[in-house]
């Protein structure tokens, strides 16, 4: 499938602009680093309008939450809440909030972690987009999707700056709406 002229800028705009730092958090994993991305306002800007272009309302309906994943998907998921008009909501890692929550664990392509999210975060019938920086292997996206569905709220989507491919994540949101800015 070819690439529109913007779907293409945006992409080459991401790959200028996000390095590869290998053996990091451990060794054997090839880390994308998006910090570099970050510190260029007209780049950040430019994603974060192509994120919140993913799940345009009129093609999905309204979204009114938007779920970013700690840390990095903080960092894209508060400002794509603001641009279509919705709240933010963190996802956090586990022992990090300060009111009753939710909690799931999963498999990192590293280890395994557990996240949580307020018990009182989504309410029944909210719209939740969810936001994170890299699909990797799932897992994480999977967990805040259950815990989307645990509260009683609907999940709109997925969006990700960048998809990795070769670690088939995609395969562990089976049934889930997920559109990624770049495939790799």
């Amino acid at each position: 499938m070819a690439l529109s002229s913007e779907e293409a800028g945006i992409a080459g705009l991401i790959a200028s602009r996000v390095r590869d730092v290998p053996d990091y958090p451990q060794p054997g994993v090839l880390f994308k680093d998006i910090t570099p991305l970050l510190a260029d306002p007209e780049a950040f800007g430019a994603v974060v309008d192509a994120l919140a272009s993913l799940f345009a309302e009129g093609e999905v309906g309204p979204v009114n939450k938007v779920a970013g994943i700690e840390a990095r998907g903080f960092i894209l998921a508060a400002p794509v809440a603001l641009a279509i008009g919705a709240g933010f909501v963190p996802i956090r890692k586990k022992g990090k909030l300060p009111a009753a929550t939710h909690a799931e664990s999963y498999q990192l392509e590293y280890g395994s972690a557990t996240i949580e999210v307020h018990t009182d975060a989504f309410a029944s019938g909210d719209r939740v987009l969810i936001v994170d920086d890299v699909l990797a292997t799932g897992g994480t996206a999977r967990a805040t999707a259950n815990l989307v569905a645990r509260t009683g709220a609907e999940l709109a989507g997925v969006a990700v700056l960048m998809e990795l491919s070769f670690l088939d994540g995609r395969a562990a949101l089976d049934g889930i709406d997920l559109r990624s800015l770049v495939t790799i």
